[in-house]
């Protein structure tokens, strides 16, 4: 304890000295797991370390776009529709120029690309990315977080890299996570039958922090998070079970509390914390659903699950299980705590 000058004792501030950075984790991991050759059961570090640049880049831009006018549109629309903002080009941009300098991917998949893209280069390349590069971009220009959603397959057997290589459920998946671009950039990552740890951009130091280890969903909260400005169109079912939750019928029930941010990844890193649901349900309007299944639900689901959640679609299959029919293939989907899917699959029974 030392004095403020006044008599006063201070508390002295503790300085942790020792930091896990992401690739420190990486690394340690790898360890654990002698079996884990960074070729198959493990994405390499060359691979990680790709990752990582690409999303510093994207948070530096992301948190300077105002002031070297990189907000607005871009005069072009993706492959699945969407206005591209001049963001989603660089952040798209960004990403394929870090996957190819890897030399471990083989084949990408990006929301802002049609087709898939692929490295002939590296012949022993043995990953397939699936990525959506900045997940709510309509949001940008009004400063809410938005985020990247990535998702990691192994290439099959013999294979050089196919579209083939990730027209698979989300089951085959190596590694998932999102990084969350808001206050600070935030890093959630998990790995096949493994825990889900987040780490925290440290600006100064330039590197990201482990930060929340082995992070783990409440089993149940009255918290959901849904577009209601799509009810018109939901089914009967969807309808009743959102009903039961702003309009509770059990004596003393109390309604629960609606938070709806509108970009996937901050809803969704809301969810991972403070448990409840999040759902963008297939609907009259869009049969099929509206997020896509390589780079944003099956990702998402892996998170969750993991975490000890749940991830359903509409017909209320596991998501995991799910397989994409083309590369921008979508699909509704509700995840959230435990408990409140189970109750969301009795309403669907």
């Amino acid at each position: 304890m030392t004095s403020n000058g006044n008599g006063a004792p201070m508390q002295e501030e503790r300085i942790n000295v020792d930091i896990i950075t992401l690739t420190r984790f990486l690394t340690e991991e790898q360890s654990k797991h002698k079996e884990a050759t960074g070729d198959f059961t493990y994405p390499s570090r060359l691979l990680c370390h790709a990752l990582q640049f690409s999303f510093k880049s994207i948070a530096y831009y992301i948190r300077r776009a105002t002031l070297i006018n990189l907000t607005g549109l871009a005069g072009s629309s993706n492959t699945t529709g969407d206005d591209q903002k001049k963001l989603d080009v660089i952040g798209n941009d960004l990403f394929i120029a870090a996957m190819r300098s890897s030399g471990k991917c083989a084949v990408l998949v990006s929301e802002e690309e049609e087709e898939a893209i692929f490295f002939p280069e590296h012949k022993n390349a043995r990953y397939a990315v699936a990525c959506d590069p900045i997940d709510g971009s309509s949001n940008l220009d009004a400063g809410v977080s938005v985020g990247t959603i990535f998702g990691i397959h192994k290439l099959a057997e013999g294979s050089t890299g196919t579209k083939e290589d990730l027209l698979k459920p989300g089951t085959e998946l190596i590694a998932a996570g999102f990084t969350m671009y808001g206050a600070s950039a935030q890093l959630v990552i998990t790995m096949k039958g493994g825990s889900v740890n987040g780490f925290t951009m440290d600006n100064a130091l330039g590197e990201f922090i482990l930060t929340h280890p082995d992070m783990k969903m409440p089993k149940k909260r009255a918290i959901y998070s849904v577009n209601e400005g799509n009810s018109l169109y939901w089914e009967d079912s969807t309808k009743d079970y959102f009903n039961s939750l702003k309009y509770p019928t059990e004596e003393g029930g109390k309604p629960y509390s609606a938070r709806y941010i509108g970009s996937m990844v901050a809803d969704a890193y809301r969810t991972l914390l403070y448990g409840g649901i999040f759902a963008y349900p297939a609907d009259k309007k869009s049969p099929k659903g509206k997020l896509r299944i390589l780079y944003e639900c099956a990702p998402m689901a892996m998170v969750f699950e993991n975490a000890g959640g749940q991830a359903l679609n509409s017909k209320m299959k596991r998501m995991m299980e799910v397989v994409p029919e083309h590369i921008h293939d979508r699909s509704g989907i509700f995840m959230g705590s435990y408990d409140e899917m189970e109750k969301v699959k009795s309403f669907h029974k």
